[in-house]
């Protein structure tokens, strides 16, 4: 994933317009795809005309650079909304909130993941380097490092282990079809990242 720098907040007015272009774009999008929906499609499903829609993206990618944008700001807000529920100094529960809370995240929206993700038309290796859900494990790994909880030398690059790992137990679980069954490879996964903490500790 990859975030775009974030523009200043627009005025109530321009805001409202902005989320209903995108809220619209989103249920098209995971409807019929990418390719058949114009801008046009978007700005009439939102109930606004095309010359609003053109004030605020100039096409198709602007618009999925803006479901990006706000899906990676969601999905962070609901990680450190779970983190910041367990009491102060438990790095483990907030080490499975991240876990739990990223995983759920990812399953009860990846057909939106898919869509602004998967559709993307290149793969950009700078780029996915700079991704807020990584910055945000990054951080807390290094916080624990710092309260002594855990040993590390890199905590950027278990972050990107971390994530990665998230991210494949999720797809394996989407592959499996539906229904979903998740407790079990949530629990696979949360002890597979308690593991690699405790090697750190004896470390």
């Amino acid at each position: 994933m990859t975030l775009p720098l974030r523009k200043p907040d627009a005025p109530p007015a321009a805001s409202g317009e902005r989320a209903a272009l995108l809220d619209a774009a989103e249920r098209l999008f995971v409807a019929h795809g990418v390719a058949p929906v114009e801008l046009g499609d978007v700005a009439a499903a939102a109930g606004l005309p095309l010359r609003a829609a053109a004030r605020h993206f100039a096409g198709k990618d602007a618009l999925l650079a803006g479901l990006r944008e706000r899906f990676v700001a969601d999905f962070c807000a609901g990680q450190r909304a779970a983190m910041e529920r367990c009491r102060p100094g438990d790095w483990t529960g907030r080490l499975r909130a991240w876990i739990a809370s990223g995983f759920h995240g990812y399953l009860d929206h990846a057909a939106l993941h898919d869509v602004v993700f998967h559709d993307a038309r290149a793969h950009d290796r700078i780029a996915l380097q700079h991704n807020p859900v990584v910055d945000q494990l990054t951080e807390l790994l290094q916080a624990g490092v710092e309260a002594r909880a855990w040993v590390s030398t890199d905590p950027r690059m278990t972050a990107v282990i971390f994530f990665n790992a998230l991210h494949a137990a999720a797809d394996r679980v989407i592959a499996a079809g539906e229904p979903y069954e998740r407790e079990r490879p949530l629990r696979t996964l949360i002890g597979y990242f308690e593991r690699s903490v405790q090697w750190w500790r004896q470390a």
